[in-house]
């Protein structure tokens, strides 16, 4: 049971987090910096799993408990794959194909080197 409190707390926490970037894009007014939320939360995401992987998982820093909180609730509810999908199928829809293949292709390869530089930083600091 304290798992799924740990998920759901961190859950809220990261929703939350989710939210107050969206809100920190519109707050500039600025129409054309869609889908760049989607984008930050992902690549920022992405960066802290690979944190997280090595700190929880490969080293067992903290309980296990904070894994749950951390990856399945926090980043589960920080980063989305479904807001990527519709932020694509907008795109198309708004006939900006170019656009769109580039955040598809930005989104990948800025995750996975976030995912690579968060693993590759904490492992570096912690082995000194």
């Amino acid at each position: 049971m304290l798992n799924y409190l740990a998920v759901a707390a961190g859950g809220a926490l990261g929703a939350l987090a989710r939210s107050l970037v969206y809100e920190w894009y519109a707050k500039s007014g600025n129409d054309q910096l869609f889908p760049l939320p989607t984008l930050t939360v992902n690549v920022v995401g992405s960066f802290l799993i690979g944190i997280g992987w090595y700190c929880l998982v490969e080293k067992s820093l903290l309980p296990p408990i904070w894994k749950d909180f951390a990856t399945v609730g926090f980043l589960g509810a920080l980063t989305t794959f479904s807001t990527f999908s519709l932020d694509i199928f907008r795109l198309f829809q708004s006939d900006r194909f170019i656009e769109a293949i580039a955040y598809m292709l930005a989104s990948v390869i800025l995750c996975l080197v976030g995912t690579w530089l968060g693993y590759q930083g904490i492992r570096g600091i912690l082995n000194g």
